[in-house]
């Protein structure tokens, strides 16, 4: 299938090399810098420098704690513009996510984003941060956070580890990505005495094609569902042409939205002209695999409404609430192969 034009080209950032500068940042919820659970941002932080031999910085108000950052949105802007700016810096890595990073939005300079194109990665309401960085035209990656995968109990999964690495510090094409043979989204508290606990993994059952015959291939574009779908009417969300000859990736929190949330955000999909201009859909594996069945179910009947019976959609996939997880370069090149039921990022994430 011949490649559709994509409306935006973005710069991507450099790769990142053993000693490179990262820069860790508080952009939503605070809750690194809060005393009860410091251990495991010590714990996630030990793991980038001891695995991939970065260098880990904090910015002014990283370690802030949960009442700062939430009452000074524009204090998280500035640690994320200042990390931009600083030329010391090669990366920059959330710390989590949360719920309401838009309120940096105000305080945000894209000229100092454009201008100062580095890796950053997140996911969950990082959907926020890597919109902002797309409207300044830079590639972001979807992927892992500082206190939720780095900092996972007893050790990090070697097929995080392998993604990161894939994406991070090469700059040759990433190339097909494996499904996880196990899975977990096991809700252990963030308390000390589970440090050395590791959580229950099950077996998995690898992707799932819902629909589609032959080869979707696009440009990657997408993110949390519930952020996505809240961010429509900002400034930051892609308009419509941006959706060209994409491929869209999807994932749902752990608030596990309800089906008809899903249903109804497809069908705004649908309505707005978004699902006509896409290439695919990639989806991925909902937390406790809660609502998954239905999810299937919907997917498919919104896609016949407006008569996307044959886009390629691949679901079950290993990125957003659940681990492991792979990483998402946005406009990044890839496929999806219906007959292999397969999914390969096409081009490197990083110069």
């Amino acid at each position: 299938m011949k490649e559709r034009a994509y409306m935006k080209k973005l710069k991507k950032p450099d790769m990142l090399k053993k000693g490179d500068k990262v820069a860790l940042v508080s952009l939503s919820w605070g809750g690194a810098g809060d005393e009860d659970i410091r251990w495991r941002y010590q714990q996630g932080k030990d793991r980038l420098e001891q695995i991939f031999g970065l260098e880990v910085v904090e910015m002014e108000h990283t370690l802030a704690g949960t009442d700062y950052i939430y009452h000074h949105p524009e204090k998280r802007a500035k640690d994320l513009m200042d990390a931009f700016l600083d030329p010391s810096i090669k990366g920059i890595i959330a710390c989590i996510g949360g719920i309401e990073s838009i309120r940096m939005l105000p305080y945000i300079d894209f000229n100092i984003i454009h201008q100062n194109p580095k890796i950053f990665m997140g996911y969950s309401d990082s959907t926020t941060t890597h919109l902002l960085c797309h409207k300044a035209g830079i590639s972001s990656i979807y992927g892992p956070t500082l206190l939720v995968d780095f900092a996972e109990n007893i050790a990090m999964d070697h097929y995080t580890i392998e993604y990161l690495e894939r994406t991070l510090f090469n700059n040759k094409p990433i190339g097909e990505i494996k499904a996880a043979t196990e899975w977990t989204s096991e809700y252990l508290p963030w308390n000390e005495k589970n440090k050395f606990t590791q959580r229950s993994y099950k077996n998995n059952k690898g992707y799932e094609l819902l629909q589609g015959k032959g080869i979707g291939k696009g440009r990657l574009i997408g993110g949390c569902m519930e952020v996505f779908d809240m961010l429509r009417g900002t400034e930051i969300f892609p308009p419509i042409d941006e959706f060209e000859g994409a491929i869209l990736f999807l994932e749902t929190s752990e608030e596990k939205p309800p089906v008809w949330f899903v249903e109804c955000g497809l069908r705004i999909y649908g309505i707005t002209g978004i699902l006509d201009r896409l290439e695919g859909i990639i989806w991925g594996k909902p937390q406790d695999e809660e609502y998954s069945e239905e999810y299937r179910e919907v997917i498919c009947k919104v896609m016949k409404e407006f008569g996307k019976a044959d886009l390629p959609i691949l679901y079950n996939m290993n990125f957003g609430h659940t681990e492991p997880k792979i990483c998402l370069p946005y406009g990044a090149l890839a496929e999806i192969d219906c007959n292999k039921v397969s999914f390969t990022i096409l081009e490197a994430a990083v110069n």
